[in-house]
């Protein structure tokens, strides 16, 4: 697949790698340069307030008998967690 650099340093994604990948406009992105390349690695920002709040909340549960989560998501709603509701923060 070929990009092309646009007006104001701005590069468009394809389609396929967009909807592969599952981002969309907004998602913040780590650019790293190495070894003459340009690496784009979607990253999750979050407040240091909520990875404290997570780092409490994962303390008081108990290790033994841990619960194996298929995805974030569901880990964060049995602990009470809403991803999309911004008021947790």
């Amino acid at each position: 697949m070929l990009i092309e650099l646009k007006e104001k340093s701005q590069l468009t994604l394809p389609e396929e790698v967009v909807v592969n990948l599952g981002i969309k406009e907004g998602d913040t992105f780590e650019v790293i340069e190495k070894d003459g390349g340009i690496f784009l690695c979607p990253v999750v920002v979050c407040p240091k307030e909520t990875l404290e709040k997570l780092a409490k909340i994962i303390k008081e549960h108990d290790v033994e008998g841990s619960i194996v989560y298929d995805s974030v998501d569901g880990m964060f709603k049995d602990f009470g967690i809403d991803l999309e509701d911004d008021s947790d923060v």
